[in-house]
């Protein structure tokens, strides 16, 4: 019993250690907005295209995304249904998790929940922190998540920052230039992208966007009806109010 306890005890400090070694990095504020149907369409979009190829969300189905960021099924089947998945199939893709282990070191997890997990803002700054770094397998690295084991999918977007990006950084002026500095992102490029930074930024906005609503869908039904459930107790708690003070005036 003693052994059972010391080992219990030494199991708990190392997890700690584990969860304690995590650094803790600057990020980027993201406004998300899960009612914004165009933004929920482009994340879509934008996940379909470059993020599904490795990464399921295999807690989703493509019917209850479809109807909750409105696109009518026969487009949805369309455009963002690349095999012969049918509509109400879940979110999973046809990798192997063998192969993907063999190809990327560990097979690239599933993103349902990964919102809830890091956050929005963590999100958001992560799909604007690769950089060039040659000494890395995939030749870049990533200013929020040190050694990443993923290639820059979104490369021919953004293009790819030829030096660390500065992330969660308060922008200022120089007051002897008169030039921004310490603003966030990336300040120049190994490779040149299709977008703009301004671009990108809306464009990872709106993929965040996205992952925060597959991360909680409910939310947008759940916040609809709240406040029919709140003006519903406020009155019900008029009657229960006056049945319990008839129920005990006898008793006081």
């Amino acid at each position: 019993m003693k052994k059972l306890i010391v080992a219990l005890l030494a199991s708990l400090s190392f997890s700690s250690l584990v969860y304690g070694a995590g650094a803790k990095v600057p990020l980027d504020e993201v406004d998300v907005d899960i009612y914004d149907q165009p933004s929920l369409q482009n994340g879509a979009a934008l996940f379909t295209n470059y993020c599904m190829g490795c990464h399921s969300l295999k807690y989703s189905r493509y019917e209850r995304v479809a109807d909750d960021i409105g696109i009518p099924h026969e487009l949805y089947l369309e455009h963002l249904i690349f095999d012969d998945a049918k509509i109400g199939q879940l979110m999973e893709i046809s990798m192997q998790p063998k192969m993907a282990a063999a190809w990327f070191g560990a097979p690239p997890p599933d993103l349902t929940l990964v919102a809830r997990l890091r956050g929005a803002d963590w999100l958001y700054s992560f799909l604007r922190a690769f950089y060039k770094d040659d000494s890395r397998p995939w030749g870049v690295n990533n200013a929020v998540f040190k050694d990443v084991g993923m290639p820059h999918v979104l490369l021919d977007l953004q293009g790819l920052c030829a030096h660390k990006p500065s992330i969660g950084g308060t922008p200022g002026i120089d007051p002897f230039s008169g030039q921004e500095v310490g603003a966030s992102g990336c300040q120049s490029f190994a490779t040149q992208g299709s977008m703009t930074p301004a671009e990108y930024d809306t464009a990872m906005r709106d993929l965040t966007n996205f992952l925060v609503y597959v991360g909680e869908p409910s939310k947008l039904e759940a916040n609809a009806i709240a406040p029919f459930v709140l003006t519903f107790l406020v009155i019900l708690f008029v009657p229960a109010y006056l049945l319990n003070r008839e129920y005990w005036k006898d008793v006081h």
